[in-house]
């Protein structure tokens, strides 16, 4: 059964969704990311992805007494990204309320941090971003490409003992315009034993029903519920009968 992770993307406190992550193209949906919260929580989600975009931007955690608002009113096993760049950054994540934090610019950018955390906090508790463009990894709130490639960047830290790794396909992302399918299959193909979540492109249920039965063990999905693609009560639904 995939794992099913609602998202909140956070830019000044709201909850809001950027198309390709490009911040001309904010929307707000909601300008207390906490109701939201709880929302998803009261339809049985146990999981939560949230996103400083602030911090994304800033190149430090910005949100984080919204991730602390967000942890104290619900049960949700949160995992925060956006931001983390230095040991203070990560600390005031994991002392906010995540249980959880995504880093993608410093793995590219300073191995040799991303490993000492991966070490210093468990596997279990940091997830790989791999956020890509033409399977090439992007940094720095995707402003930045590297030139590394993404399967070879996984697999070197995944040698190094990452579990768990998020990957973004930026071109979907936002467009609700399907997810990249091939891209996760190829990914599990050579990493079977990863904890993969696809990120990007999910518009209907369909999507849903299409990455489980390609066992793709977790997605993330935020637009296509803020933009009634895709109703709470049927996803509920349709988990609760996968069960």
């Amino acid at each position: 059964m995939i794992e099913l992770i609602p998202a909140i993307d956070l830019i000044d406190g709201k909850c809001v969704r950027l198309t390709k992550g490009d911040y001309a193209t904010q929307k707000v949906y909601n300008e207390d990311p906490v109701a939201v919260a709880r929302e998803f929580e009261s339809h049985g989600f146990k999981r939560l992805h949230v996103v400083d975009l602030d911090g994304a931007r800033s190149k430090h955690i910005v949100n984080h007494k919204v991730l602390e608002r967000m942890a104290s009113a619900t049960t949700l096993t949160i995992d925060f990204g956006g931001g983390i760049k230095s040991d203070e950054d990560i600390r005031i994540a994991f002392g906010s309320g995540a249980s959880l934090v995504t880093v993608g610019s410093i793995a590219a950018t300073h191995p040799e941090r991303f490993t000492e955390w991966l070490i210093r906090y468990g596997a279990d508790h940091i997830i790989l971003g791999a956020d890509v463009r033409n399977e090439l990894i992007s940094i720095n709130g995707w402003k930045e490409e590297s030139s590394q490639e993404l399967i070879p960047f996984l697999r070197h830290y995944i040698e190094k003992g990452v579990r768990h790794v998020l990957c973004t396909d930026i071109s979907k992302d936002g467009m609700l315009s399907g997810p990249s399918i091939s891209l996760y299959r190829k990914v599990m193909e050579k990493f079977p034993e990863c904890r993969l979540i696809a990120s990007g492109g999910v518009s209907c249920m369909q999507d849903i029903i299409s990455l489980h039965e390609a066992d793709i063990p977790a997605v993330v999905f935020g637009k296509a519920i803020y933009e009634g693609k895709i109703s709470l009560e049927e996803l509920a639904e349709w988990a609760e009968n996968k069960k």
